[in-house]
C-alpha cells in the first residue's frame, strides 16, 4: 500500500515557476514508477510526465516538454515537478500516481494509488 499527498500548488502569474512535490508512504517508494497527471476544468485528466524508479527515465506530454522538468528523490520517497514558463492553459489539479512495473508509463489504467491532487493556478 502506498500513500501519496501533493504539495506546492498555488496561484501564479503566467511565465512564472512553482515546484510540486508529490510524498509518498511506505517501504516500496522506490520501486514504483511515477506520474503526474492534470485535470481543468469541465477536461477530462491527462498525463504531464512520468519517471522510472530509478530517475534514469523520463517522459513528458508534449505540452509541456522543455518547461517542465520530474525528478525524484528515493531516500526522501518523493516526486518532484517543477514547472517553469506557467502558461495560463496550465491552470489545472495536478495529481501525482505510483505504478508497481516501476518504468513508469503515460497511460492512467497502468497506475495502482493516487494522491488527492493540488491546484495550480496561473493568472494573467
Amino acid at each position: 500500500q502506498v500513500q501519496l499527498v501533493e504539495s506546492g500548488g498555488g496561484l501564479v502569474q503566467a511565465g512564472g515557476s512553482l515546484r510540486l512535490s508529490c510524498a509518498a508512504s511506505g517501504r516500496s517508494f522506490s520501486t514504483y514508477g511515477m506520474g503526474w497527471f492534470r485535470q481543468a476544468p469541465g477536461k477530462e485528466r491527462e498525463f504531464v510526465a512520468t519517471i522510472s524508479w530509478s530517475g534514469t527515465n523520463t517522459y513528458y506530454t508534449a505540452s509541456v516538454k522543455g518547461r517542465f522538468t520530474i525528478s525524484r528523490d528515493n531516500a526522501k520517497n518523493t516526486v518532484y515537478l517543477q514547472m517553469n514558463s506557467l502558461k495560463l492553459e496550465d491552470t489545472a489539479v495536478y495529481g501525482c500516481a505510483a505504478e508497481r512495473s516501476g518504468f513508469g508509463a503515460s497511460e492512467e489504467s497502468m497506475y495502482d494509488y493516487w494522491g488527492q491532487g493540488t491546484q495550480v493556478t496561473v493568472s494573467s
